[in-house]
């Protein structure tokens, strides 16, 4: 069940599921996007923003339309989307979707045939997403979004976010459910 009121940083998260994230890296690749989770900025302890700005989340705190890319445990790339005014800090991780334009490519990329894009690394490596990317903007840069139409509120899932301690039962995680 969705709850009956969002933050900016949900209805963006919401907003993104349906859509595309697409990229012409060495060819080109569109995943509809089918899980993201929100993070809020000050207020939120699971936020990489909570405790301000620092070198390794800069980009978190760019304006709306900014890309902060950041590797997870040293080994996976992650990418969020900047949701907040400049200065604020928060984002939506894409955790995963359904890859519908470029498989022979990705199955190249992830040396496999099963599970090419449903995980936040194993998207960014469908996508050929890396840290070169942090900062640039979807209006300009590499990666491009765009707007699906938009999902009957019963196909979307909302739980609490995953693969953190802090601040877990923010029901901030959306998932996508197939039709």
């Amino acid at each position: 069940m969705l709850p009956d009121r969002y933050s900016r940083v949900e209805e963006v998260a919401l907003s993104l599921l349906g859509g595309c994230i697409t990229t012409d890296l060495g060819g080109r690749v569109s995943v509809v996007i089918e899980e993201v989770e929100a993070y809020g900025g000050a207020d939120d302890p699971a936020s990489h923003a909570y405790r301000g700005k620092t070198a390794r989340n800069a980009s978190m705190f760019g304006p709306a339309g900014t890309l902060y890319v950041y590797r997870s445990y040293g080994v996976h790339w992650c990418v969020n989307l900047v949701t907040g005014p400049e200065g604020v800090g928060e984002a939506v991780l894409i955790r995963g979707g359904r890859v519908v334009e470029g498989r022979k490519l990705v199955m190249e990329r992830r040396g496999r045939s099963d599970h090419l894009s449903d995980g936040p690394g194993k998207l960014t490596q469908a996508l050929a997403i890396t840290g070169e990317m942090d900062g640039t903007s979807v209006h300009t840069g590499p990666i491009h979004l765009e707007k699906g139409p938009t999902p009957d509120p019963s196909r979307i899932k909302a739980t609490n976010r995953i693969g953190i301690t802090k601040a877990t039962n923010r029901s901030w995680r959306f998932i996508l459910i197939a039709a």
